[in-house]
């Protein structure tokens, strides 16, 4: 695994305007960034990529059955009370499930070592999916990068494949809508790349904003702005949101179907990963983990603080081995934490690389790398392409 500088190409942002990529310039700093780019070869991504990235969501789904037969466990996750049968009965009926992001350390050398899930509202998929793509044919055919290179990329077609699967076992209630928070760029960007895989998966679909979302009549069943009832929701909007929504309630009906569905929320949950270190003590590719019984005393030198529920790097603090503190601003600080074991990410000249690491259905499948200025990744990280090589 090395870091390789590049001349962007002339003509990226054209393409990305063709394209769809409205969300390439985030705040008028760059997020798509191919000043340089990542090179692996075969074996590292075979093995130490998507091979653990196929253990690690297996030990996941391990965790969910223990979870949702056991009213202990779920208090430990801090699930509310009213909503774990809820829980329960998705994972006992196997409610289908599309996609999750598993976030990996990794240098090439050493094992990865698991971060965090996020496996209810992940995003940078139509960059991993398709743009890095677009961006290795032009790489290959400009002579940048040889004509035997390669990506570990088969994020669409396993995607498109997904969407008909559930169709065609009568698993997905039809139509399909897909909701996304008004005017954020990325969820929205998200939202539209994965409808247009449904279309290509023969799918019929209506796309809404999250705030077009209404109860009907009856205070069971969902609807849009034009008052028809939501059969299904492909929805970028957090579990533990809708737990403290008005609407919230309505949800333990089952009369939406939700893509990610209820038991999903286990897993974007950070006291999994001590739950998963106290299932599995010592695994290579874990980082030691537990729930923090008392967080608000100071942070030992070598661990770091997480939330439960937090997102993009925030509300993190860090004590590192040397007695460095850093903390991230957020709006997650209240609730219950986790302690996580001090891994820093790898660092690359001035690039701090995070790996993405994509699974559809139950497949490994796919990876996208953010990159950050310090060690802890940030919404103001940079997704960087990648190439196999070797």
């Amino acid at each position: 695994m090395r870091r390789r500088p590049l001349v962007p190409r002339a003509h990226w942002e054209a393409q990305a305007a063709q394209h769809g990529f409205a969300f390439h310039t985030l705040d008028g700093a760059p997020y798509w960034d191919e000043r340089a780019c990542y090179l692996f070869t075969l074996a590292q991504v075979e093995r130490d990529i998507e091979d653990v990235t196929q253990e690690l969501h297996a030990m996941a789904l391990d965790l969910v059955d223990a979870v949702c037969a056991s009213e202990a466990l779920m208090a430990r996750l801090a699930v509310p009370s009213d909503y774990r049968d809820w829980i329960a009965r998705s994972w006992h009926r196997r409610d289908p499930h599309l996609y999750g992001r598993v976030d990996l350390a990794y240098d090439g050398r050493g094992p990865a070592k698991l971060y965090e899930f996020n496996y209810d509202t992940p995003t940078a998929l139509y960059e991993a999916a398709y743009f890095q793509w677009l961006w290795l044919e032009d790489r290959i055919a400009d002579g940048t990068l040889p004509p035997g290179a390669d990506q570990y990329n088969g994020l669409q077609e396993a995607i498109v494949e997904a969407f008909g699967a559930m169709a065609r076992e009568r698993r997905l209630r039809l139509p399909l809508h897909f909701a996304a928070h008004d005017g954020h760029a990325e969820d929205g960007g998200t939202v539209d790349y994965l409808r247009d895989c449904a279309h290509q998966a023969g799918l019929e679909t209506h796309r809404l904003a999250v705030e077009a979302i209404g109860l009907g009549d009856d205070g069971h069943t969902f609807a849009d702005e034009s008052g028809h009832a939501i059969r299904s929701l492909f929805k970028l909007y957090p579990y533990e949101f809708m737990f403290e929504d008005a609407f919230g309630p309505a949800l333990r009906f089952d009369a939406m179907q939700l893509i990610e569905p209820p038991w999903k929320a286990l897993l974007s949950n950070k006291a999994a990963l001590a739950l998963l270190w106290e299932r599995h003590p010592g695994h290579p590719n874990l980082l030691e983990c537990h729930i923090d019984e008392a967080p608000s005393a100071p942070l030992p030198a070598g661990w770091v603080r997480k939330p439960f529920f937090s997102r993009e790097g925030a509300n993190i603090a860090a004590t590192l081995p040397d007695g460095e503190a850093i903390v991230t601003p957020g709006p997650y600080a209240d609730g219950p934490q986790v302690r996580q074991a001090w891994h820093p990410l790898p660092r690359f000249d001035a690039g701090w690389p995070l790996i993405g690491s994509w699974v559809i259905g139950d497949r490994a499948c796919g990876m996208g790398l953010r990159e950050d200025d310090g060690p802890i990744t940030m919404n103001t990280s940079r997704f960087v392409p990648h190439a196999i090589v070797g």
